[in-house]
């Protein structure tokens, strides 16, 4: 199941072959196990009663949006309400925020299970994942090859299948690149359709979005439009 992609996980919760609490605990096990240093913080505790909360959603049929109960990863640079967020940076290593950047909020409101963070270069501001606080994330084919930067954690974490999707970002090449590098798509959406609030930097707890940032996904391959969970089919 962690090797399908998030469409077909979100499809396979939807129709009842698996409840959010395995899905979890399946990628959970993958993390436990993995050597590529992609995911640097861990949230198991509250990604179970998150999962819990979509099971049990799903089981009244009210069940809250798109990606309810789909576990995922958000890289480091977003901040996230109550989870240690460094953006790979020394002087942030304590840094837990109050509040959620705007896109992980939204996220969360339709229904993702966040299970922890995935590494970066210290602020960003490399095109190799490495940095004093984590060390190097390695190339999940070849650890003798970089993954890229700066989002070279969530690209990695989603080669490996540690993750079905992960939040990363691009400024100047900073998802597309380690994409390329890692063997999956990345996509850089549109300029502003996707908030950048909350992203470091700029600096923890700014109320603005950064410069020509833009948020956007990782993932092993995109959906068609029949295979989408956004498709209103069952």
């Amino acid at each position: 199941m962690t090797r399908r992609p998030a469409h077909a996980q979100v499809r396979a919760l939807r129709r009842g072959e698996i409840s959010s609490r395995e899905l979890l605990d399946l990628h959970l096990a993958r993390i436990d196990a993995d050597p590529l240093y992609a995911v640097v913080t861990r949230d198991d505790d509250a990604a179970r009663a998150a999962a819990r909360k979509a099971d049990d959603r799903r089981a009244a049929g009210t069940s809250t949006g798109i990606l309810d109960g789909l576990p995922m990863t958000i890289k480091d640079s977003f901040e996230t309400a109550g989870l240690r967020t460094t953006s790979g940076a020394e002087d942030l290593a304590d840094h837990i925020p109050a509040r959620d950047a705007v896109a992980v909020a939204r996220l969360r409101h339709q229904g993702a299970v966040i299970m922890g963070k995935t590494n970066t270069p210290a602020y960003c501001q490399d095109l190799h994942t490495d940095n004093p606080l984590f060390g190097r994330t390695l190339n999940p084919h070849d650890p003798e090859r970089t993954t890229g930067g700066s989002s070279g954690g969530p690209a990695a974490a989603v080669a490996a299948h540690l993750t079905p999707a992960d939040l990363g970002s691009d400024l100047a090449g900073s998802l597309r690149l380690p994409a390329h590098y890692c063997g999956v798509h990345g996509l850089r959406p549109t300029l502003g359709l996707v908030p950048a609030r909350g992203h470091i930097p700029r600096p923890p707890g700014r109320l603005t979005s950064s410069d020509m940032l833009t948020p956007g996904p990782p993932a092993p391959w995109p959906a068609t439009p029949a295979t989408s969970p956004f498709s209103s089919k069952p």
